[in-house]
């Protein structure tokens, strides 16, 4: 089916009109205002997961071989995007639903030793997604995974971990904020709550 560009609606259709008949109201009405706090929070969030987290910026595949085994079926009927290159007509490959194949295996392939990890910029697509305010079919998120000692595998690490992540993006909601006039509403500090 053809497409036909339309000066006025361009990227007509998407979102979907139901996901903003229920009451979404965009922060910036400013695009390039926008386009500005979006860079923003990921770099600075990238800068202070880095630090926080001792993790080191790595690229990751736009996409992979089906063979390969790298592209996690999420939950196993999901369509992947997939394409055949014009010169390699019989080698299929995916645009990967996650990286959570990948990285365990990068972590091998860049030789990260215990107490450091890796984090990459990954972007995807999910054709069958469910598209609404926090879902879309285009996937741009940070993932990272880090060499961790056996004897680091218990709770108190885990919330070292969670305390680390979470500062990092407390950090950059107190940046954001400051630099766009926003009110911040995170707390500073996490609990944590046990059913044990």
């Amino acid at each position: 089916m053809a497409t036909n560009f339309h000066r006025e609606d361009p990227l007509a259709g998407l979102p979907p009109q139901h996901v903003f008949e229920k009451g979404y109201k965009p922060t910036f009405d400013d695009n390039l205002q926008k386009e500005e706090a979006l860079l923003m929070v990921k770099t600075t969030f990238e800068d202070n997961l880095k630090k926080n987290v001792n993790l080191q910026r790595v690229s990751c595949p736009l996409f992979v071989t089906k063979r390969s085994g790298f592209n996690d079926n999420l939950n196993g009927v999901e369509r992947p995007a997939t394409f055949a290159p014009r010169d390699f007509e019989d080698i299929k490959l995916e645009v990967p639903f996650s990286l959570a194949k990948w990285k365990r295996w990068a972590l091998h392939y860049y030789k990260v030793p215990t107490g450091k990890g890796i984090v990459t910029d990954f972007r995807g697509l999910r054709c069958d997604d469910d598209v609404d305010f926090t879902h879309s079919l285009y996937v741009d998120q940070w993932d990272w995974e880090k060499c961790m000692d056996p004897s680091e595998r218990n709770v108190e690490y885990l919330k070292e971990t969670v305390k680390n992540v979470y500062k990092s993006v407390y950090d950059t909601e107190q940046a954001v904020c400051k630099q766009f006039g926003y009110e911040a509403i995170l707390p500073e500090n996490l609990h944590f709550a046990t059913t044990d």
